[in-house]
């Protein structure tokens, strides 16, 4: 654990101290490079104004009308194809923290419009998982957010209780049960307009039941912030 602690400092200072490249395509200037952002997948896509899927008219999809969330909408920069979904690997499976930036960065411009909610929540890693990262992600995302946007960040609101298998490798179906009673709140939210922001959204399972949890607390309204969508 002490030497992850200590490569993730450093990265934080390389990625501090170094001049900045297009992280796509490494021309120096800009994190990302106009050229290279105006390329991103579904940076311009019509979506379901609930669950952020593709949708032609952007109207609110049929699986929201038959099943709808318990979180009021979700905003999302961009799909998770190609090469958005690099990146973000890039991000989690390497600690490439030089990416947090920009990632943070076409989110909030994504969601820069929309009305300040009351606090920031990043969805909470298990301890075995942060063990083996060192960091969380959603977290790093969720700082820089709430800087940017000037809203308070709840850092420590929720916890992760129960390590359970990665969502993206079970079935559909089989998401929901995988991660219910997973979390907890210790904050008390009565009347709070709260957001979470994650880094991926596939069937919006987590964020449902991460949703449940605020909304027991007392929170009035959950949005999600995501930085990427898996399409249908």
């Amino acid at each position: 654990m002490a030497n992850w602690g200590t490569d993730v400092l450093r990265k934080w200072v390389r990625a501090w101290a170094l001049p900045q490249h297009c992280v796509l395509c490494t021309e120096p200037g800009a994190s990302l490079c106009d050229p290279c952002r105006q390329e991103l997948p579904g940076l311009r896509a019509l979506r379901c104004p609930i669950c952020a899927h593709r949708s032609v008219r952007a109207e609110i999809c049929g699986q929201c009308l038959t099943h709808p969330p318990r979180f009021a909408k979700v905003s999302v920069a961009l799909s998770y194809d190609f090469p958005m979904d690099a990146l973000i690997r890039r991000l989690k499976y390497a600690a490439d923290l030089s990416l947090i930036e920009p990632l943070a960065g076409l989110l909030s411009e994504r969601v820069e419009a929309e009305a300040r909610p009351d606090c920031i929540v990043p969805m909470p890693l298990s301890a075995p998982r942060m063990r083996e990262r060192g960091f969380n992600q959603s977290l790093e995302i969720a700082r820089t957010l709430a800087t940017r946007l000037h809203v308070p960040l709840a850092a420590a609101a929720c916890r992760r209780i129960r390590h359970t298998p990665p969502q993206a490798a079970l079935p559909l179906d089989q998401r929901r049960a995988n991660i219910r009673g997973a979390f907890v709140c210790d904050a008390e939210l009565e009347g709070a307009r709260v957001v979470i922001v994650d880094d991926v959204m596939t069937s919006g399972a987590t964020l449902n039941e991460l949703t449940r949890v605020l909304l027991r607390a007392g929170a009035v309204e959950v949005r999600g912030w995501v930085v990427a969508r898996t399409e249908r």
